[in-house]
C-alpha cells in the first residue's frame, strides 16, 4: 500500500538549503512507491494574520482550503523549516493557526477538558535547521520550537508519533557537512519516514 506524504515547507527564503533537504527526500520517498504532495508556504496566497481569533469568522483563502484538504489526504507530514528565535518563521505559524483549525483539526466538547482529536491516525516529521548547536537549544533554550510543534501542535491534534530531525550549526557546515545531512534525507526518503 502506498503512503500518502504531505511536504510543508515552511522557510520563507527562496533557495535555501531546505530547498536542497526537501528535493532529496522527496525523490528517496517518490522512488520508493510513495505518493506525494508538497506545500511550499511562501508560494500560497493567504493572510498569515489570524485577525480575530477564534471569536471571528475569517474566511479560508482557497490555498488554505487546498491545505486541508492535503492534510486530511496524508498519512505522514514532513514539516522543513529553519528554527528563528527558538521556533519557527512567522509564515509556518500563520500558516498553522490559520489552518488547524477547530473542526477541522480538533473539537472541544461540552463537559471535557480535552478536545477530540480529528488527525489522528497520521504521524510526522519535522527537519529543523538552525545556527547555533543542537546541544545550546535542547541543554540552555529547552526546544521550545520542538515542544511547541510536537506537544502545542501535533499531538494536541493527534498526530502521534512525531520525530524531529534537528539540523544544528548550519551557517558553519562545509560542504561536506551538508552532503552528510542530504544523504540522511535520502535515508528519510527511502523508509518513507
Amino acid at each position: 500500500m502506498s503512503k500518502n506524504i504531505l511536504i510543508i515547507h515552511g522557510h520563507p527564503v527562496n533557495d535555501s538549503f531546505i530547498d536542497q533537504l526537501q528535493q532529496v527526500y522527496i525523490e528517496a520517498a517518490s522512488a520508493k512507491g510513495a505518493s506525494i504532495r508538497q506545500l511550499v508556504l511562501r508560494e500560497l496566497n493567504y493572510e498569515i494574520n489570524f485577525r480575530e481569533g477564534y471569536r471571528g469568522n475569517q474566511e479560508l483563502e482557497p490555498d488554505l482550503v487546498a491545505a486541508q484538504e492535503d492534510i486530511s489526504w496524508a498519512d505522514h507530514l514532513v514539516f522543513f523549516y529553519p528554527n528563528w528565535w527558538g521556533t519557527y518563521p512567522a509564515l509556518l505559524k500563520g500558516f498553522i493557526d490559520r489552518t488547524f483549525l477547530p473542526d477541522f483539526a480538533f473539537r472541544y466538547k461540552r463537559g471535557r477538558t480535552n478536545p477530540d482529536r480529528l488527525l489522528k491516525g497520521k504521524t510526522a516529521r519535522l527537519i529543523v535547521t538552525m545556527d547555533s548547536p543542537k546541544w545550546y537549544y535542547y541543554l540552555v533554550q529547552f526546544a521550545p520550537g520542538h515542544h511547541a510543534m510536537r506537544k502545542g501542535l501535533l499531538h494536541f491534534v493527534g498526530i502521534k508519533p512525531v520525530k524531529i530531525t534537528t539540523l544544528g550549526l548550519l551557517r558553519k557546515a562545509d560542504e561536506s557537512r551538508r552532503a552528510t545531512w542530504l544523504k540522511m534525507m535520502k535515508k528519510m526518503g527511502d523508509r518513507l519516514c
